[in-house]
């Protein structure tokens, strides 16, 4: 099941990113996850001055109508639009240079010195390695390996 929701997710991002882009969004993260025993396909959306209730409802529409045309996704699912919120996700190498200072919570798919969770502030990122000073210790993760980033605010 993990390969269907990392093709589902890889298609959604496919599929949605450009369009979106030429709106004035940019999709910062694609989860595809089972909630509540349905099948939830969350977008996460930002813009110059913040996401809107009116820009998660346009940017919904949008998407809605560019994954029924590309019909990937078996069976019903929900579709969710939402803010970046607090807890932003951090995804792309610009990501993680605009918020270098800031606390985040790191979660590697292998792991890195041992461990696959990270909590501290981040220092940036060089040469596609991601850098987090956790107490002290600078830890150093390969942007590949990232499973998941958020801010930790």
């Amino acid at each position: 099941m993990y390969s269907e929701k990392g093709d589902t997710v890889r298609r959604a991002w496919e599929t949605l990113e450009s369009p979106l882009s030429e709106q004035g969004y940019e999709l910062l993260e694609v989860e595809y996850s089972r909630e509540n025993g349905a099948w939830l396909l969350r977008l996460y959306i930002d813009k110059s001055g913040g996401v809107t209730l009116d820009d998660c409802q346009s940017a919904s529409r949008a998407a809605s109508a560019l994954l029924d045309e590309a019909e990937f996704i078996d069976g019903q699912y929900m579709l969710e639009m939402s803010s970046p919120g607090f807890d932003r996700p951090l995804r792309k190498a610009k990501d993680f240079e605009r918020f270098a200072g800031e606390r985040v919570r790191i979660a590697a798919q292998s792991p890195v010195a041992g461990r696959r969770q990270f909590k501290g502030v981040l220092c940036g990122v060089q040469d596609g390695l991601v850098s987090v000073d956790c107490d002290g210790t600078v830890c150093a993760i390969h942007l590949e390996n990232i499973k998941k980033a958020r801010l930790e605010r």
